[in-house]
């Protein structure tokens, strides 16, 4: 992505951004598209840098602020406790800006410049691989990446926190097969998370008994599908699996729901799709789309997550508008992995990266977004509950729960 997607309503620009960011409160800035949260409170040791690296602003700003919120909230909760290892946490925030040439400069600033003891951050896969040497190579320091991916990261010191295609495809195929149709579409925006994501989702049709008839890759910046929609029409699929990304995706289904997909009893599919990217769309226009997440805001209303439930409203307090805490935008893999990492330091009684890593490859937390985690030993990848959710109204109801903790079959 580059400055050229900064358009379509899920544009965050440099002047919303200081007009709606509500994590800034407390932070000095630290030079362009840089921000520090000081330690509320000194120790002989100095605090326990934590590094932040995510799109505040660009096409997926909206994501980049429910990241750096969430951080915010969790790393004072740290420090009202106490902080980790009885240090207190100084949180250090890059703005990665959709823009991965920009990006790796910014992310050497919390290496070179902070130095900061680990890094969370990066929201596409592209990101994540623009940025990784600068911090686990070179910079020889701890990466937790947090959003939903496509799998198959397996270098060291790199831990992921969201859910891979294992945890969103081997429950939720099967059940797009039953509850929408064996024909599948897979239109996707052309980079690394579509193209093994897809692969990975293709095994899964076939072997439970459907058939992909139409894969296509466009430009992230493409905004224009008459051709792409009339395929998927005259091909009469049953289900589109989708992951083109804003600012595509918002054009992309309001020309499908037009063309009539919905009302012909289509079933519209997508496993990054959350309550922050449905503000895309009218509800009319992705009414029926089913997800599969690691959490829903529906669960914090269920009364079956009463953690879920707090860790909502607290959020909600804090942050009112428009960025929300949710799955498909890596917020609850930033709390997921912030909180395993408080107990991986706790652990170790260090920051050592070597130490945290050895700690953090089996951390287990009881409480989180949708429910306890764990890591998986020997993957750096995490076991999660799982949920498939149907959006009816404008609202994402829960209609299928994993039978616990789900595997991520990875590294």
């Amino acid at each position: 992505m580059n400055k050229k997607t900064e358009v379509g309503p899920a544009a965050m620009n440099r002047r919303r951004f200081l007009q709606t960011t509500a994590w800034t409160a407390g932070a000095v800035v630290a030079g362009v598209g840089s921000w520090i949260v000081p330690a509320p409170f000194a120790h002989a040791a100095g605090p326990i840098k934590v590094g932040i690296a995510t799109d505040l602003t660009g096409p997926i700003g909206f994501a980049g602020n429910a990241n750096a919120n969430i951080a915010k909230m969790v790393i004072d909760q740290i420090n009202k406790d106490g902080g980790v290892i009885g240090r207190p946490l100084e949180l250090h925030i890059e703005d990665t800006a959709s823009n991965e040439a920009a990006a790796v400069a910014n992310v050497r600033k919390l290496i070179q410049r902070a130095r900061v003891d680990v890094v969370f951050g990066g929201i596409t896969s592209s990101m994540r691989n623009a940025i990784k040497d600068v911090i686990v190579g070179r910079g020889r320091t701890l990466y937790i990446y947090p959003q939903l991916y496509e799998g198959k990261e397996c270098t060291p010191y790199i831990f992921c926190t969201g859910p891979t295609p294992a945890q969103q495809c081997d429950e939720f195929i099967p059940w797009l097969i039953a509850n929408g149709g064996k024909r599948f579409a897979l239109p996707s925006a052309n980079y690394v998370w579509p193209h093994v994501l897809n692969e990975y989702a293709r095994d899964v049709i076939e072997k439970a008994g459907g058939e992909v008839v139409m894969e296509e890759y466009y430009p992230l910046d493409q905004v224009e599908y008459s051709a792409t929609v009339n395929k998927i029409m005259t091909e009469k699929v049953d289900v589109v699996f989708n992951t083109v990304i804003p600012p595509g995706v918002g054009p992309f289904i309001k020309q499908l729901y037009e063309a009539g997909f919905q009302q012909r009893g289509g079933r519209l599919a997508c496993v990054y799709y959350d309550e922050n990217t449905v503000n895309l769309n009218a509800a009319h226009e992705w009414e029926g789309l089913a997800s599969c997440l690691d959490y829903f805001r529906a669960i914090s209303r269920s009364g079956e997550e009463p953690f879920s439930e707090q860790l909502q409203a607290e959020y909600d307090e804090r942050y009112p508008g428009n960025v929300l805490f949710t799955a498909g935008s890596a917020a609850t893999g930033m709390y997921r992995g912030l909180k395993l990492w408080e107990v991986a330091v706790n652990e170790a009684g260090n920051v050592e990266r070597d130490d945290v890593a050895a700690a953090l490859d089996h951390a287990k937390i009881a409480n989180g977004p949708g429910g306890p985690a764990e890591m998986d030993p020997g993957t750096r990848h995490c076991k999660m509950n799982m949920y498939i959710a149907v959006a009816k109204d404008g609202k994402y109801d829960i209609v299928q729960k994993s039978n616990g903790l789900v595997d991520p079959k990875e590294c």
